[in-house]
């Protein structure tokens, strides 16, 4: 999927779509995808001067809108969409920089009702860079904040 079919799945939209391509998905089970990390995005002009470093809240925003894919299907969006409600176990293991691509994995752990129970995991070259779990309310008017309606534990 391109970033014009992933804008059909996501609300998200410039700067906070974290995805540029989706390379293989399977509706409700897992999808893989990356980001290609650019020395002129925003962020990295305080972030940090001199020594530019993906933050590592946008490296779990970038996975919780790929675990989003998983659980949303095109066309969707205006119906349901899913928000992140929480998150444990993340742990960060190396930096991301400009000229990384971030390559991500969302794979579907549970889901209970309208709670999504997400495994994560970020590389670079093929090494673990952010790994975790995430957990995600699907909630079907999107008018609602989403957080009202994860009182589900998993």
């Amino acid at each position: 999927m391109d970033v014009r079919e992933i804008m059909q799945i996501l609300p998200h939209r410039y700067p906070m779509l974290l995805i540029d391509r989706i390379t293989e998905r399977e509706l409700m089970v897992f999808a893989r995808g990356y980001k290609n990390v650019t020395a002129n995005e925003p962020m990295f002009t305080g972030h940090f001067p001199g020594n530019p470093l993906l933050p590592g809240v946008l490296m779990v925003e970038a996975l919780a809108q790929l675990a989003g894919a998983v659980i949303v299907e095109p066309g969707e969006m205006a119906r349901k969409v899913s928000y992140l409600t929480g998150m444990d176990k993340i742990r960060f293991r190396r930096p991301v920089v400009p000229g990384d691509r971030f390559d991500m994995e969302a794979r579907v752990d549970k889901i209970k009702m309208n709670v999504a129970l997400m495994a994560v995991e970020g590389k670079v070259d093929g090494k673990l860079v952010v790994s975790g779990e995430l957990r995600l309310s699907i909630v079907s008017d999107p008018s609602l904040s989403g957080y009202e309606t994860s009182i589900l534990s998993l």
